[in-house]
């Protein structure tokens, strides 16, 4: 039987509800992923699954995702190097799943390029809302009215979400993109802390600013020739951030 394979591909049955998205899911508790398949395949999503950080590094080369759900602790290599190695390849978005609550597992997956992440034991509603949340919080270029902005030798193209630094490409996140095209969109004014944790992650997230940290600091990295002194991604004090850009 297919669930009885290390990956298994799940073909959509006649009369399915519309496609909701494709989701590759990876845990290696064939329990948890024939759940979560048959749950999210009820909720008219696509499912592949892999049981491996191995072989969803397979099926991430070879296959476009809308969204990777991860488990942290994977045999061979850990949830968290998968992490890392789908972020190298691709900006597809990644929930972690991770034991126990501790903010270090947190930070450690949001780090790795993780965009969410939820504790186990958790209730697949839970699950559901933070999907749901991924795919509704992509900001759309047509609703923030900006398609292209330059910041010295950066070039940011958020049509195309592509992004040249020193005329070398530069991978971001869906979450780092979705942060950065709120801020552009809303340049040269602080926004709150809460109002950017609300607006890309949902309100059920507006009280994790040590988590809005982690990607501040990745896109500083990216985008900013000196992170430490960063001269257009600048926080104020309290407050939150801004996008400062030459007038």
């Amino acid at each position: 039987m297919a669930s009885s394979l290390p990956y298994a591909r799940f073909v959509p049955r006649m009369g399915m509800k519309p496609n909701e998205g494709r989701v590759l899911v990876v845990d290696d508790d064939l329990q948890i992923r024939r759940v979560m398949r048959t749950t999210l395949d009820a909720k008219g999503y696509e499912v592949d699954e892999a049981g491996s950080g191995e072989q969803a590094l397979e099926l991430a080369r070879a296959e476009k995702y809308d969204l990777v759900i991860l488990d942290i602790n994977l045999p061979g290599r850990s949830g968290v190097e998968t992490c890392r190695e789908i972020h190298a390849i691709s900006a597809t978005p990644i929930i972690m799943l991770t034991v126990r609550d501790a903010g270090a597992d947190k930070i450690e997956a949001l780090d790795a390029g993780a965009c969410d992440y939820v504790t186990k034991p958790f209730a697949m509603g839970e699950l559901l809302a933070r999907i749901r949340a991924v795919f509704r919080r992509t900001p759309s270029t047509a609703i923030s009215g900006i398609a292209h902005l330059k910041l010295d030798d950066v070039e940011i193209n958020f049509e195309s979400r592509r992004v040249i630094v020193a005329g070398k490409p530069v991978r971001l996140t869906s979450k780092e993109f979705d942060i950065l095209l709120y801020l552009a969109t809303h340049r040269n004014r602080t926004i709150p802390h809460r109002e950017l944790l609300r607006e890309v992650w949902g309100a059920e997230h507006v009280d994790e600013r040590k988590y809005l940290r982690v990607f501040i600091n990745r896109l500083r990295k990216k985008i900013e020739a000196s992170p430490r002194e960063p001269k257009f991604l600048l926080t104020e004090p309290f407050v939150g951030y801004r996008l400062q850009t030459p007038e």
